[in-house]
């Protein structure tokens, strides 16, 4: 087998590769989480997952228009359940609001000499700051409740080995020349 056949053959089956080192992936965090989540292991393999989360969402992104329906929802939930995962108890809503109010302070500091010049020093510039990130903070906050009520779920270990062994099924069915797992339990309706 030349190298061209390789290359041929793994641009024509993209999806079916992601969802399978994918779903492989998830089954080596369920089995590492199992064993000792502590463990450097299961660090390394959640570390390894958010990187090939990100790359199953980037290609997901880029590339489904020409991939079917289900593999494409599959590998989108694979990926957002990969990377969300070490960061479940990481609050992004306060680094995001802090990050707010100082570029709101820096702005505001060049205003002087405009219309908003009574906000460009002194207490009204920190009050305003604190104002806007404090609004940041609660339209961030939401967004992230929503994001880690998905993210408990999709990595509750049962629900991310049954994630997983769905994408080692459909990866293998679509290789297999098979067709996705929803035209195999639908009977291709």
């Amino acid at each position: 087998m030349d190298a061209e056949t390789v290359t041929d053959f793994i641009y024509s089956h993209v999806p079916e590769l992601i969802l399978l080192v994918g779903g492989l992936i998830a089954l080596l965090i369920v089995y590492t989480y199992i064993k000792d989540e502590m463990s450097m292991k299961y660090k390394v393999s959640m570390a390894f997952g958010v990187l090939f989360g990100i790359l199953m969402i980037v290609l997901c992104v880029s590339s489904y228009a020409g991939w079917d329906m289900f593999p494409a929802v599959v590998i989108a939930i694979t990926g957002f359940t990969l990377v969300i995962r070490p960061f479940r108890e990481v609050h992004f809503a306060a680094i995001g609001a802090l990050l707010v109010m100082v570029l709101v302070y820096v702005f505001l500091g060049g205003t002087a000499g405009t219309a908003l010049e009574f906000v460009a020093s002194g207490w009204p510039r920190i009050i305003a700051a604190l104002v806007i990130g404090a609004v940041a903070y609660m339209i961030m906050n939401f967004v992230e409740s929503i994001i880690k009520i998905f993210g408990k779920l999709l990595n509750w270990w049962p629900f991310l080995l049954v994630l997983a062994l769905i994408c080692i099924v459909e990866a293998l069915l679509m290789l297999l020349g098979y067709g996705s797992l929803y035209d195999f339990v639908t009977g291709g309706q």
